[in-house]
């Protein structure tokens, strides 16, 4: 396992859709493993391909290990394929745009599919900050940063912002 170098925004490809995985190769497993790695030592809960610049459909996430033992979840291929009605306004924080934290609404509830390493299909409900969690690297996936959940006002000014802390 090794670090991998947190692509940061306005890198294009960010704002990539990324291809399916179509098998899980060696590549695919090492890839998984050195975002794990990369995600923990940032630190952060969670981590998508294109954030190490592959733009494959993968993420990883642990949103426990900050408060109790480390719970890695390792996505291949996720999709959401139920969510709730009801949304929650969260705090995020993105690992490719450090310092700038955007309030994003999101569905408080999810469930999700994915593939996992070992090629089984999951499927599992998340809720609040888990749930919150997961769309965020599910966006990635889809070349959307929080920026974009912002209107075009908050998004000058927290661009502005950022750029000024980056000089």
């Amino acid at each position: 396992m090794s670090l991998r170098e947190i692509v940061r925004w306005p890198d294009p490809s960010l704002a990539t859709p990324c291809r399916e995985v179509s098998e899980i190769s060696d590549e695919i497993i090492e890839l998984a493993q050195d975002m794990l790695e990369t995600m923990y030592a940032a630190p952060g809960r969670g981590l998508a391909a294109p954030q190490v610049g592959v733009l494959s459909r993968v993420f990883v996430v642990d949103t426990e290990w900050k408060d109790a033992a480390p719970a890695p979840k390792i996505f291949i291929n996720p999709e959401i394929v139920a969510r709730s009605a009801t949304q929650a306004v969260q705090a995020e924080g993105c690992l490719s745009i450090p310092g700038v934290t955007v309030d994003v609404a999101r569905p408080d509830s999810v469930v999700m599919r994915w593939t996992d390493l070992d090629g089984e299909p999951q499927e599992e409900a998340f809720s609040g900050f888990a749930a919150a969690c997961v769309q965020h690297e599910l966006d990635h996936l889809d070349g959307i940063v929080t920026l974009d959940h912002l209107d075009a006002s908050d998004r000058a000014r927290v661009i502005t912002a950022y750029e000024e802390q980056q000089v």
